[in-house]
């Protein structure tokens, strides 16, 4: 009965050990494992969002109120330093220039009749000196009396004195034309203010408000944007932006134009991160084409500054890194 069981036992003991002998050698041996080679100049990428915007912005407006009767801009409109953009109603202020010049003209008269008194004043003195001259030599001979010629001595020198004050007449009459040419000088200013200039070369990016709007002194009608100030601003967190350095390349990619990537360089690092996001500014000037493609008046292009940034990177170079894997034993 023994011999009859080991004789059946023992082929099912070799399949056992080849089997144990097979799964040993498949699953419980090292695994081969190779050392990786030493990899240079990998690139670091520094991940952030952000905007487009320009680094010069103004809201522009009239110095004065009044009702808007003019326009000549609206928004994408690419405007010439110096163009007219917008005018008030003037008219106003037109009749107030109208009598400001007719008072220079009244000032200028002054100042004739001033000068044509002077001259009158020289003449009566230069009688008065030649009527004392010859009463004096008279006095002399005694042929007039004293009096005589101390009333001809008293009219000379009452005509020096109306010479003297008609000298003087000359100079107030100077000085209130000087003062209408002012008044008029301000009264144009004035005038100019009901018209708006560009101030730059500018991309119009806003128009606040419409044809008969009654405006406010300084109130925006305008936004405008120099496109050559167009820039990128990213946000970097604070914990990955310490390695960043004016200079870096740089790459940005638009949500309105997902499929472009333009390439620049970091300009400026904010030395302050903000204290709620923690996060750094990194700024970094736009390329040419980049701003065409946020600031170029084109009927197709939704992107215009201040749109929103998809994806940042900011690129740096390890100059080596190795790496070594070591052989595990087990599953």
């Amino acid at each position: 009965m023994r011999k009859r069981l080991f004789r059946y036992l023992l082929p099912l003991l070799g399949i056992g050990a080849v089997g144990a002998a097979v799964f040993l050698f498949k699953f419980i041996r090292p695994l081969p494992v190779e050392i990786a080679r030493p990899a240079e100049n990998v690139p670091v990428q520094v991940f952030g969002l952000g905007t487009v915007e320009a680094r010069i912005l103004s809201k522009i407006g009239f110095e004065v109120g009044a009702a808007l009767v003019e326009l000549n801009a609206d928004h994408g409109d690419r405007v010439k330093e110096g163009d007219v953009l917008a005018r008030l109603h003037s008219a106003e202020q037109e009749a107030r220039v109208a009598k400001a010049k007719a008072g220079m003209v009244n000032a200028e008269a002054a100042v004739k009749m001033a000068e044509a008194a002077v001259g009158k004043a020289r003449a009566v003195l230069a009688q008065k000196k030649q009527t004392n001259k010859r009463k004096q030599a008279l006095v002399a001979r005694q042929t007039v009396s004293v009096e005589t010629a101390e009333e001809a001595q008293m009219e000379q020198d009452v005509a020096a004195a109306e010479l003297a004050v008609a000298i003087s007449d000359v100079d107030v009459a100077k000085a209130a034309l000087e003062d209408a040419r002012a008044q008029l000088d301000v009264e144009k200013v004035l005038l100019d203010h009901h018209v708006l200039r560009a101030p730059y070369d500018a991309i119009i990016v806003q128009r606040h408000k419409e044809l008969g709007s009654v405006l406010s002194p300084g109130e925006a009608l305008f936004t405008l944007v120099a496109p050559e100030t167009v820039w990128a601003l990213a946000y970097v967190d604070e914990a990955r932006a310490g390695d960043l350095r004016v200079g870096q390349p740089a790459e940005v990619r638009l949500r309105s134009l997902p499929r472009q990537m333009f390439e620049g360089h970091v300009t400026r690092i904010g030395i302050e991160s903000d204290r709620v996001s923690e996060e750094r500014r990194v700024y970094i000037p736009a390329t040419a084409a980049l701003a065409a493609s946020t600031s170029e008046n084109r009927p197709k292009s939704s992107s215009r500054p201040a749109t929103s940034i998809k994806r940042f990177w900011c690129r740096k170079r390890l100059s080596r890194i190795s790496m070594e894997l070591k052989a595990q034993s087990g599953p």
